[in-house]
């Protein structure tokens, strides 16, 4: 019994996601150093009918975390921090200056290098390490502050997957196109129908993950597609809409499986001699200086503007000395950051491991920056209290 509400509590945390994910990166990095590092990638390379193990894990489960984001950018548009302009205004703006400044700053140091491409890396919040840290301060942090950073990170994710979408497309296939606006069409029709169970918008979501991976645009959009189709209307208020039926559904699956596969097939990075060199060339600069220095700056510069003009207020109870430890953990780009990275330079994994030590160092920068910044600001008030 004690172990049942022990695992019940664990799951119930906000904590315990990005726990299991950081677990998941170290377990991956020791494997990929260690002996068995080669019968790891093997297995990754392993293919199971079409594709690969990780592209099954790449494209085909990643899709469910999308249509899980998907699903919180609905239900945040519809009644909650997105629904009223005067509360999304400020983590829009913020997540707009926070994706901007970073590709920018990447850009500025990578313009006609052979990482030009990978611009998108630095524009990432991962949500999941984010939060985890933020929660680890939730008895000495505002409210208010917590969901300031989900609504950003959400509007963060929603951007990211907009630059995959149309940035990071090789080659178009229009039969496939069209047949996956004929799917989105059904689905639509399914929902002013007032089709309510959510199986029968999931049967024709496979078929417009196929359509949509044999067009050339990143499968995973289909997620996005699928979730904005999903009814979120319900009779009464003691009723369980079924959008927020299938992200309850989804929420333990992907936070706990999905995510954790995710991080163990990508961060299998194999250290080697000059690496740790990598880290002062541009590549190297331009993804640290845009996670660090970039998301900082970019939403720290548009948070501003937007006070400035009347647009937006600060959350609650918050002062402008806790956006900048928000600023630094939305600098933890991991997961999203090493997803575009992969899109950027596919089939060079020389590249990508240098990406992925990149986006380590720089997102354990942010995590362990932000962190002290918000504690040493709840020291200080707790202090002023005595």
């Amino acid at each position: 019994m004690k172990l049942t509400q022990y695992f019940k509590k664990f799951f119930d945390s906000s904590q315990s996601s990005g726990i299991l994910l950081i677990t998941c990166v170290f377990i991956s990095i020791f494997i990929a150093n260690s002996s068995s590092g080669t019968y790891f990638q093997n297995g990754l390379d392993y293919r199971l009918g079409e594709y690969t193990v990780s592209t099954w894990i790449n494209d085909g489960l990643m899709t469910f975390f999308f249509l899980l984001v998907g699903l919180e950018i609905k239900r945040e548009m519809l009644q909650g921090e997105l629904s009223r302009i005067k509360n999304a205004s400020l983590p829009i703006l913020a997540a707009v200056g926070g994706m901007l400044v970073p590709a920018l700053i990447y850009s500025f140091f990578n313009q006609g290098t052979e990482y030009a491409k990978g611009w998108g890396i630095p524009m990432a919040t991962d949500i999941a390490f984010s939060l985890a840290i933020i929660s680890l301060l939730s008895k000495h942090t505002p409210l208010s502050l917590k969901i300031f950073l989900a609504a950003l990170a959400i509007v963060d994710d929603l951007g990211a997957i907009l630059v995959i979408a149309i940035f990071y497309t090789d080659k178009i296939i229009w039969t496939y196109l069209g047949a996956s606006l004929g799917i989105l069409l059904i689905l639509m029709l399914l929902n002013k129908g007032g089709v309510k169970k959510y199986i029968w918008y999931l049967l024709p979501g496979l078929v417009l993950w196929y359509c949509i991976h044999h067009s050339g645009i990143h499968a995973t959009i289909s997620g996005v597609l699928l979730a904005f189709s999903i009814p979120s209307h319900k009779k009464s208020k003691k009723e369980i809409s079924p959008l927020e039926k299938l992200e309850e559904r989804l929420y333990i699956p992907v936070n706990y499986i999905i995510m954790p596969l995710f991080a163990l097939a990508n961060t299998n990075i194999v250290f080697h001699t000059g690496m740790v060199d990598g880290l002062f060339t541009s590549f190297g600069a331009g993804i640290i200086g845009g996670l660090v220095a970039g998301k900082l700056t970019g939403i720290l510069l548009f948070s501003f503007i937007g006070i400035k003009l009347g647009l937006s207020s600060l959350p609650l109870h918050a002062r402008w000395s806790h956006m900048v430890g928000v600023g630094l953990l939305a600098g933890i780009g991991f997961t999203m950051s090493v997803f575009i990275s992969i899109l950027s330079f596919k089939g060079d994994t020389g590249i990508q491991d240098e990406a992925k030590f990149a986006i380590l160092i720089a997102s354990s920068i942010a995590g362990l920056s932000g962190y002290s910044v918000l504690k040493l600001i709840s020291k200080n008030k707790y202090q002023k209290h005595l």
